[in-house]
């Protein structure tokens, strides 16, 4: 707990020499613009007035940007308030309280800890802790999710054995109600949904249709909340460094501070914090030319894009005044599915790009590399 940078981090006036990144990769003092251009898509609107436009708007954000922010998304209002509300009051929380999820194994389903979960080798710290858990099918990690504070999730104990969980009793899961405290686990419900749509549009847009993206491709979903405390000196630290994300797709909830960046034509740009906003990010497996997941040989699924999507390089800055929190749901292939170009979309003109490989062999060789950027699918082109 004494690695944790929220218990520490108010104490000191300059900032440690182990969070101190190298001059090509610090955000230094250069002023960075907002990027006015990012596009902004109306789910709703958009779906009522015109379906295809909508896809279109959503497929040629994937092609030139790998991002783009969505509002009248589907998910309540008043649910994304209360959500970021109780992650930060859990980042405020007394470190004995945090105690009780803080972990340095990476292999915990739940667990709170600063910068990456390779704390002890790395050689550059970041100034952010992150609390991540597992979601998916999430009555079988919400009795590992913090108990404080108390409407993170509902006292599930009585359905538990030995702190596991009773396969013979049924978890009572009834429907969202933010006083009974299962804020998050709607949370975590209701994003889930709003992916499938997403992801839906995206294949349609391919000419893929509707329902490609099955369990096997985004049966692992992850809750990850950021608090990035005040940063004595910004200009030599970073929250997050540049990559881009190792999953299918990520939605990221910021609250009023700014501090996202992407890198775009050789410049970085800030991403304006949108109130009620997601912004959506394509990761690597987006870019891979097409996906195939066998089924046990049951068949064969064929999804996404043969090179058209892009996956952004970004990265989060910190700033010396306020806190920052960000929430992340993250959308991730399971670790048995193969990945590799789907013959539907491969002809004469597009030929595959990339061999076939496990996703756990990917994320396998990302953190050995720790390459986090284009490079990262460089041992599996053709």
């Amino acid at each position: 707990m004494e690695k944790l940078l929220s218990s520490w981090s108010s104490t000191v006036k300059s900032l440690p020499e182990s969070y101190v990144f190298p001059v090509d990769a610090r955000p230094g003092d250069t002023t960075v613009p907002f990027c006015d251009t990012i596009p902004m898509v109306d789910l709703e609107n958009a779906l009522a007035c015109d379906r295809h436009d909508a896809v279109l708007q959503i497929l040629r954000a994937c092609q030139d940007y790998g991002l783009f922010q969505v509002i009248n998304h589907g998910v309540d209002n008043g649910l994304l308030h209360d959500t970021m509300s109780i992650v930060q009051e859990f980042f405020d929380l007394p470190n004995e309280d945090k105690a009780t999820v803080y972990s340095e194994d990476p292999s915990k389903k739940c667990r709170l800890y600063t910068s990456t979960y390779d704390y002890k080798n790395e050689k550059v710290h970041l100034w952010r802790d992150n609390l991540r858990h597992h979601c998916c099918p999430i009555d079988d990690f919400i009795h590992l999710w913090p108990q404080k504070p108390t409407k993170y999730r509902p006292d599930y104990s009585a359905q538990l054995v030995d702190g596991h969980r009773n396969e013979e009793f049924e978890w009572i899961s009834p429907g969202f109600d933010s006083k009974r405290g299962d804020v998050v686990r709607e949370y975590s419900l209701q994003v889930g949904n709003l992916s499938a749509r997403i992801l839906d549009l995206i294949c349609e847009g391919l000419g893929l249709g509707p329902g490609f993206f099955g369990d096997e491709l985004t049966g692992v979903q992850l809750f990850s909340a950021n608090h990035y405390p005040p940063c004595p000196n910004p200009s030599l630290a970073l929250g997050l460094p540049k990559h881009c994300d190792a999953n299918l797709i990520t939605f990221l909830l910021q609250d009023e501070i700014y501090g996202l960046q992407v890198y775009r034509n050789g410049e970085w740009l800030g991403v304006q914090p949108i109130h009620n906003a997601f912004v959506v990010i394509l990761g690597h497996q987006a870019q891979v030319p097409s996906l195939h997941i066998n089924w046990a040989g049951i068949g064969s699924m064929h999804v996404i894009s043969n090179g058209k999507l892009i996956s952004p390089e970004h990265r989060a800055i910190t700033n010396s005044t306020n806190h920052r929190t960000s929430i992340v749901y993250s959308i991730n292939p399971k670790p048995e599915s193969i990945i590799e170009p789907a013959k539907v979309l491969i002809n004469e003109s597009n030929h595959a790009l990339y061999r076939a490989f496990q996703f756990k062999e990917f994320l396998k060789s990302y953190e050995v590399k720790k390459d986090y950027n284009e490079g990262a699918l460089e041992d599996y082109k053709i």
